[in-house]
């Protein structure tokens, strides 16, 4: 029998029996509930069966992404940051590689105006121009991303940084020209140095923006009083810019007749003068001729040449041969006088 010191320290002590329980002890219902019963094993399984399956739909659903077609990816692991930009399904580690997606196509900015309402922003739209006017300008920027790391990682706002530096270079360009030009004929070289001066800035900042296009959507004087004067101008530049239209017009009707008569008559005066050069030439062939003619035969081809003449000349004469005493001797025509030639 083996004592065991008991606890309290007061000197007592109890036998163990055989079974490891010391003699005397009390016992109680409390001792068998020191062993689990199998309903809760069972259920502590469970219990970590859906942790586990919960954890590892997590890590699934964090293993992968998509990417629709007019998005772009920025996939950053560890801090370092790489562009994924095809379309469709993606792996990811979870919890280690992080996802931000950008999307690339064009947007819109509104200066000076509400997009939704209509409503005018004096803030925006009120400028002063060279010729110390005020004039109400309303533009809209449109814009899309080009680099999204530069988007996402170059600067806090890159929209904000882009529409601030729009209206920069809209005041800056506005104050060069005058009101005139703002108002009716210069919106398109003021909206291409606006384009090109936004353009530039960007590729300094680098802040993953491309301006695709900006425009005037409406130009017009703070007081109905001299929008109405301005109105007037256009409508009288309209005017002038139509008389000159017709006049291009009737120009280009007229010159295409003219110029067709022209050539006739100059095709004219050429036939023309072909045919006299021509007529003169042959003239001068037949005279040739005949001079040869005559210096063989002057006298003949004298006689011949009045003849013909006479021919042309009195044609169907009659003539009459008087004799001496002034009576008919004979009468016969013209035509059966015997040629010198025949009389040889």
């Amino acid at each position: 029998m083996s004592r065991i010191p008991f606890p309290g320290g007061f000197g007592r002590s109890y036998q163990a029996g055989p079974s490891g329980a010391e003699d005397g002890a009390p016992r109680t219902a409390g001792a068998q509930h020191m062993r689990p019963s199998r309903s809760s094993k069972n259920t502590k399984r469970l219990v970590w069966a859906i942790v586990l399956v919960a954890l590892l739909a997590i890590l699934a659903l964090n293993s992968v992404y998509s990417i629709n077609e007019q998005e772009n990816a920025v996939v950053t692991t560890f801090g370092v940051p790489h562009t994924v930009s095809a379309s469709g399904l993606h792996f990811k580690i979870p919890f280690i590689q992080q996802v931000h997606k950008v999307d690339m196509t064009i947007r819109g900015v509104a200066i000076g105006y509400d997009p939704y309402t209509n409503a005018s922003i004096d803030d925006e739209s009120l400028m002063i121009t060279s010729d110390f006017n005020f004039v109400n300008v309303d533009f809209f920027l449109e814009y899309r991303v080009t680099d999204p790391i530069q988007y996402l990682y170059a600067s806090e706002q890159p929209a904000t940084i882009l529409k601030t530096l729009a209206q920069s270079y809209i005041r800056d360009t506005i104050g060069l020209y005058p009101v005139d030009d703002v108002i009716t004929t210069g919106k398109n070289q003021i909206q291409s140095e606006i384009k090109e001066k936004i353009t530039n800035r960007l590729e300094q900042e680098q802040i993953g923006l491309q301006l695709v296009n900006i425009t005037i959507q409406d130009a017009e004087p703070p007081t109905a009083e001299v929008l109405a004067a301005f109105k007037e101008v256009e409508n009288a530049k309209q005017g002038a810019d139509t008389a000159i239209n017709n006049a291009n017009k009737y120009r280009s009707e007229q010159i295409p007749a003219a110029e067709a008569e022209a050539d006739k008559v100059l095709q004219s005066a050429e036939a023309t003068r072909e045919s006299r050069i021509n007529e003169a030439n042959g003239q001068v062939a037949r005279f040739n001729s005949m001079y040869e003619e005559y210096s063989k035969f002057p006298e003949i081809t004298r006689r011949r040449m009045y003849y013909e003449a006479m021919e042309d000349v009195l044609p169907g004469l009659r003539v009459v041969i008087l004799d001496e005493s002034g009576n008919s001797m004979n009468l016969f025509n013209w035509d059966d006088v015997p040629r010198a030639e025949e009389g040889n």
